[in-house]
């Protein structure tokens, strides 16, 4: 038998130490808790990738973004019948679901590039009806900013061209909200019970493609001086250095006049020859000179022979797109501050034909004589019809 002190409710005297241990000591589902902790701090979550703030996203400048959108789902409707005291045959209310909302791209000027554009986007979804003929709230409609100069295509097909700040294309469209047993009513069918559930939104995978909007572009080949140009005759803040392929993303600056007109000029980066084959940057940043109504091809006058780089930049253009050589332009003829280019400035201008216009984008030396056959190119620009221009 088991001895009966075992089983002694009174529980034996402590001393004065055995108190002060138990006293400190963590009760029992506190020691099992810190025992399981160790487990718990070894468990993470998966890595999930790192949300880029505006500021940043303006530094990973992106020209390309494929997009999957899909539209908001339809409410369903509802099959239910009036219920009253005293009201047997209240007949049929139930109500309609709402409408799916919409994705729609529109174009903002504060956007630079699609490095903010999503890769999915999915519409609000409508709410279902309800009893006593109560019909579900429509879902809203999903705004997808984009920069402007963005073209949008479904399988090699531009569907649109948001050319100009607040033009709206509709990506995705909600689906329809299904009709509740209310919308069946007839004479011949005075108690319906069929309802319909709404339909899903629209599914489209689209391509946005961006092509810089500006008035001039600077064409050349690297280390030329575009960048250089650029901040000499604008706030424009482009990378400078003495190594070619400094700038990897197109900017554009502001050009003021002093009748307040204002002239949007793009550094397109580097073109090397063969890029009409995506040689180098390749065509990833000719699409940008499409959208230029004026060229500003500027060469470097420290090379041996200055004026074949003016034939190669035609050639690789003219081979991009039919035409887009022949545009307005202007020829810069950079860096005469160095001795030896300044001597072949005369050999440059009689082998074109045409007077090119020498400066020095480092010491902003002749700056005067650019400004101003630039001024003529825009104001020739904006006095020509509007099917006449590029």
């Amino acid at each position: 038998m088991v001895p009966a002190r075992l089983f002694s409710a009174s529980p034996r005297p402590l001393g004065r130490c055995a108190l002060l241990v138990q006293a400190l000591r963590p009760p029992a589902a506190a020691r099992l808790l810190s025992a399981s902790r160790p487990c718990c701090d070894q468990r993470q979550d998966a890595p999930r990738k790192k949300v880029l703030s505006e500021k940043k996203q303006k530094k990973h400048f992106v020209d390309c973004r494929r997009v999957l959108v899909r539209g908001g789902h339809g409410g369903n409707g509802v099959s239910c019948f009036h219920s009253e005291p005293r009201k047997e045959f209240g007949g049929p209310d139930g109500g309609d679901g709402g409408s799916g909302g919409h994705v729609i791209l529109r174009a903002d000027r504060q956007v630079k590039s699609l490095a903010s554009v999503l890769s999915r986007y999915q519409g609000v979804d409508g709410e279902h009806g309800g009893r006593k003929n109560c019909f579900g709230r429509g879902g809203s409609v999903l705004y997808v900013r984009v920069p402007v100069g963005t073209l949008v295509k479904e399988r090699e097909e531009v569907v649109a061209d948001l050319a100009a700040a607040g033009d709206e294309y509709v990506a995705a469209l909600g689906g329809a909200g299904g009709k509740g047993n209310r919308f069946f009513l007839a004479n011949d069918n005075r108690a319906p019970v069929t309802c319909t559930p709404g339909q899903p939104g629209q599914e489209r995978v689209l391509f946005l493609e961006l092509k810089m909007v500006a008035h001039a572009g600077l064409v050349g080949f690297p280390n030329a001086g575009k960048s250089s140009l650029l901040r000499a005759i604008s706030n424009a803040r482009p990378a400078v250095a003495a190594y070619p392929f400094t700038t990897l993303k197109p900017h554009v600056g502001i050009v003021h006049f002093e009748d307040h007109q204002q002239v949007a000029v793009a550094d397109i980066p580097g073109l090397v020859r063969g890029a009409h084959r995506n040689r180098g940057l390749g065509c990833a940043f000719l699409r940008h000179i499409e959208r230029c109504a004026m060229l500003l091809f500027v060469l470097d006058l420290s090379v041996p022979e200055p004026w074949a780089q003016l034939a190669d930049l035609r050639a690789e253009l003219e081979q991009y797109a039919q035409g887009l050589s022949q545009r307005p332009h202007a020829v810069i003829a950079n860096k005469i501050d160095l001795p030896q280019a300044r001597a072949r400035l005369p050999v440059l201008q009689a082998r074109l034909g045409h007077a090119a216009i020498g400066l020095s984008a480092s010491t902003g030396e002749n700056l005067e004589e650019l400004l101003q056959r630039l001024q003529q190119l825009y104001s020739r620009h904006v006095a020509a019809p509007p099917g006449l221009r590029w």
